[in-house]
């Protein structure tokens, strides 16, 4: 999987994202990866079902991965939850 196939959730509003994996689909993408971490994990699950339901019908969730990485902070090194939304059409 390419790094350009990828879209990061992050503190934008929700259908920022679902544009952005839509046009990874429009574009010729037959897989788009939708990762987040910490408190964005709810928005990136929000993202990839509306874009199944609403915009990419044909859209599946291919994979979920889930874990926990290691982020270095000012205080120190924290676990921070992280998920991996696969989607192929």
């Amino acid at each position: 999987m390419l790094e350009d196939n990828t879209v990061y959730i992050g503190r934008k509003g929700t259908m920022d994202y679902v544009t952005a994996v839509v046009t990874q689909f429009r574009s010729g993408s037959e897989e788009v990866v939708i990762k987040a971490r910490g408190k964005a994990i709810s928005r990136a699950v929000d993202v990839a079902e509306i874009v199944r339901h609403r915009f990419v019908r044909g859209a599946a969730v291919k994979d979920v991965r889930i874990g926990t990485e290691q982020v270095e902070g000012e205080g120190g090194s924290t676990s921070v939850s992280f998920i991996e939304i696969v989607l192929a059409r």
